[in-house]
């Protein structure tokens, strides 16, 4: 049994960091080829796992010189089974590879966790398609099912809970809570959003939040909102609704962009790691639960760096 898994710190409060944008730094900024943008594809080379450990080091020095806690959140978002087809491998070798992308993590937090930065392991499983396309919705049923054997496989490592990135409907968002209930596991919940502030599909975030908690009796351990720039999403969040009070991370994107433009542009877009770390922290101020912070697209550790700061400078 992980360390965490039945008391999850960031939970008690105090502030969690978590990584940037995985993808787009280690193709732009790193060089690696990630077909599919599947960075547990590295994990299949000494390399690979080098590049992917430095990655995992960088943020958690982040955590550890600043003081807060930290949440590593692992290199799996592709390392589905659909994913892992398309990619060539066996369910056995894609397992293997989950297990060894929970395995370095543990090895970054022996070497990084203190009592002042708690480090928690985090199983990522990312949509069965794209991350921001609901083109294709799995019913309940379907979805519990496709995520079941990844989230099977968190269980029986170091991972202390699941994080479903990316989703973009509730249907699959209620599956992953279903298949990871089934693993005894804590799960969260981690909606895209558009430039209006809605789900993909359309609904309306606050819609999204009360459908999933009312089908799972509260089953995520909170929610969190990702690939979205802070612009994107800050007109939806209506100050004192309770609903916000199951917010408790974002992981912002760099850009201002849609993820339209997004995916047609050939350049990264950094943005501005100040602004958004600022952004990020007066957020705060209407998510009230808010304090696990991280990046998305085109963020890296300065992003995170500067969130850090922000929100460390109005605790102060």
């Amino acid at each position: 049994m992980s360390k965490h898994r039945n008391n999850l710190p960031q939970l008690a409060g105090g502030l969690f960091l978590t990584d940037g944008g995985i993808e787009t730094t280690l193709i732009f900024h790193d060089k690696c080829d990630l077909p599919y943008f599947a960075a547990f594809h590295l994990l299949r080379s000494d390399e690979g796992t080098r590049i992917l450990r430095k990655y995992f080091r960088t943020y958690a020095k982040v955590a550890q010189e600043r003081g807060v806690g930290f949440i590593l959140e692992s290199a799996t978002w592709r390392a589905s089974a659909d994913w892992g087809a398309k990619l060539g491998y066996s369910p056995e070798a894609l397992a293997s590879l989950n297990r060894s992308a929970i395995q370095l993590l543990d090895e970054v937090r022996a070497e990084f966790e203190n009592a002042q930065s708690p480090m928690v392991i985090s199983g990522c499983v990312g949509p069965r398609g794209d991350g921001y396309d609901s083109a294709t919705i799995m019913s309940v049923d379907e979805a519990t099912r496709y995520h079941s054997r990844q989230i099977m496989t968190f269980r029986d490592t170091e991972a202390d809970m699941v994080t479903a990135i990316t989703m973009t409907n509730v249907e699959e968002a209620i599956g992953v809570v279903r298949a990871a209930r089934a693993a005894d596991m804590p799960v969260v919940i981690s909606f895209t959003v558009e430039t209006n502030g809605n789900l993909p599909t359309g609904q309306l975030l606050e819609d999204a939040v009360g459908h999933v908690d009312d089908v799972t009796q509260r089953g995520p351990a909170y929610y969190m909102i990702n690939c979205a720039h802070p612009t994107h999403f800050e007109g939806v969040l209506s100050p004192g609704a309770p609903w916000l009070d199951r917010i408790r991370g974002i992981r912002a994107n760099a850009s201002t962009k849609s993820h339209s433009e997004l995916d047609e542009a050939e350049d990264l877009d950094d943005g501005n790691p100040e602004e958004l770390g600022r952004q990020c922290s007066e957020l705060r101020s209407t998510l009230t639960e808010l304090n696990v912070l991280g990046g998305c697209c085109g963020t890296d550790h300065r992003h995170v760096e500067e969130i850090c700061s922000a929100c460390l400078s109005v605790a102060s």
